[in-house]
């Protein structure tokens, strides 16, 4: 009878010298653990459960229709406003709540962390999940207030919101393990990030639109503007959603070649996250 010497499933793996997120897919049952543990803990206890995720952002969507739209008139300088306020105000929810959870994610495993090993970019990836999870029924609400006043948009405005999501979650990704890793050691990384979060809906076309910015500012800081992968996903979300409710909407100058720009750019903070993240994966447990 032979005896096996080794098991590849049980083989240890020193930190920092794993394949970083390949190995997240590797993972992919605890991925999905570590998701399903962070969404059932959000709704323990709670009579309704999953209905408070159609729940709020449709007490949400109203809101700002009758408070922002009505009230204060604004649906009279853009048409649909809640429509246009909604779209880009779910994106830049979904990257906060991601990039927050992100940088907290380790600190809030440790317990975990110095007891096993396991890939350490499960626990920033698992928030980002978490994150989608709960911008699903956002969408939901969405869509079925654009149904409501003809919503017809074309392939590519509907091809222009997945990409607008790609470009969030990977920005989100990147800088959550960026300060994520660095959270771990210098808690003042998770004041900064909340900073970061509070600035996003202000340096992004969400509460007001986008030529605002290019009658007040130089070409050469409007380009800058542009430049911030926020503002070309929250641009795609209005051109998907908001775009074709309406008829004199207008479109932000070269949107496609910003989101092109942006897209390259998220991925480039998504490496730098990676990078600084196996730097220091090291001495995760023995700061923790």
């Amino acid at each position: 009878m032979s005896v096996r010497t080794s098991d590849p499933v049980s083989e240890m793996v020193d930190p920092g010298r794993g394949h970083g997120l390949v190995d997240v897919l590797r993972h992919g049952y605890l991925l999905r653990l570590l998701t399903r543990k962070d969404v059932q803990v959000r709704y323990r206890g709670s009579v309704l459960g999953w209905i408070w995720s159609f729940v709020k952002p449709a007490a949400l969507f109203t809101v700002y229709y009758l408070a922002v739209g009505v009230f204060l008139r604004l649906n009279d300088s853009i048409e649909n406003f809640a429509i246009y306020l909604f779209s880009g105000l779910i994106l830049i929810n979904v990257f906060s709540e991601g990039f927050i959870n992100a940088t907290r994610s380790l600190v809030d495993n440790g317990a975990l962390i110095k007891k096993i090993y396991m890939p350490r970019e499960l626990f920033p990836v698992a928030t980002i999940g978490v994150a989608v999870v709960n911008f699903l029924p956002q969408v939901a609400i969405l869509l079925i207030a654009c149904l409501g006043v003809g919503w017809t948009p074309s392939i590519a405005q509907v091809a222009g919101i997945l990409v607008a999501i790609v470009i969030t979650m990977c920005f989100s990704l990147g800088l959550g393990m960026l300060f994520g890793a660095a959270n771990v050691s210098f808690r003042d990384s998770q004041n900064f990030a909340e900073l970061i979060v509070m600035v996003a809906p202000w340096a992004s076309p969400v509460l007001y639109q986008w030529h605002m910015v290019h009658e007040t500012v130089p070409d050469w800081l409007f380009t800058l503007y542009q430049l911030n992968p926020l503002t070309s996903a929250v641009n795609l979300m209005h051109q998907g959603f908001w775009l074709p409710t309406t008829q004199h909407g207008e479109l932000a100058p070269d949107t496609w070649v910003f989101a092109g720009l942006g897209l390259l750019s998220s991925l480039v903070v998504l490496a730098a996250g990676q990078f600084v993240f196996r730097r220091l994966e090291g001495r995760f447990a023995q700061d923790l």
